[in-house]
């Protein structure tokens, strides 16, 4: 990884993390680029953004620009303003939570309303976090490939509370999007567990907590 603002990346690329609140997606955003992780849930009212900047096989120096949209933007007006001219969507659910997983289909729907029949998609990738609480999955594995599968998506699953897999959930999709084949070492450098760490995210807007809604009705984009 390189941090250096002098040195330009060869590439950049606008990632987007969209899913139902409460899945992890700030949680998976803040592991990954700062490796931390905050105990207390608390909602993301319209979107964060973070930066990670990392090197791919081929000295291929890349900038990730993390979009983390919250929860309720789902049918909102802001939402194809976040989305346009993202490179990637990693669309999370969480695998204790079935409702989660369902209403998946309406966050990838809004995502193929914003770019339409014309504009490529970006790359989709479907990913199942909280996989620390295996024990506790309601969502069953057949299922999460069935979904990727039938609509192309690369499939992974995390732990944003332990970091695993969370690093090499982003450097799949940074290496897939820009044509790049991971190297054995590469994969299992990325597949480390990192340490939880518990931390007041000074990048998440307060709300009290709130309960999952059921199955979400079809967006609109206006």
């Amino acid at each position: 990884m390189s941090d250096s603002e002098d040195e330009a990346p060869d590439k950049q690329l606008k990632i987007i993390i969209m899913g139902d609140g409460a899945s992890g997606k700030t949680s998976l955003a803040t592991r990954y680029s700062q490796e931390q992780f905050g105990r207390n849930y608390k909602q993301t009212i319209g979107l964060d953004f973070f930066l990670k900047r990392i090197v791919l096989p081929g000295n291929i120096h890349v900038a990730l620009q993390v979009w983390d949209i919250g929860g309720q933007t789902l049918g909102g007006k802001m939402l194809e303003t976040y989305v346009f001219g993202s490179n990637g969507i990693l669309l999370v659910y969480d695998i204790t939570n079935l409702a989660s997983f369902e209403n998946v289909e309406d966050w990838y729907n809004c995502a193929k309303k914003v770019f339409g029949k014309d504009t490529k998609m970006p790359h989709l990738a479907l990913v199942g976090n909280k996989i620390d609480l295996e024990h506790m999955r309601t969502v069953k594995m057949d299922k999460h490939q069935k979904f990727a599968q039938e609509r192309g998506m690369s499939s992974h699953f995390v732990s944003a509370k332990t970091g695993d897999n969370v690093s090499l959930c982003f450097q799949r999709v940074a290496a897939e999007i820009l044509g790049i084949r991971l190297t054995k070492p590469e994969v299992e450098q990325h597949q480390r567990v990192v340490k939880a760490e518990i931390i007041d995210s000074k990048y998440e807007a307060a709300a009290k907590p709130v309960p999952m809604t059921p199955k979400s009705s079809l967006c609109s984009i206006q």
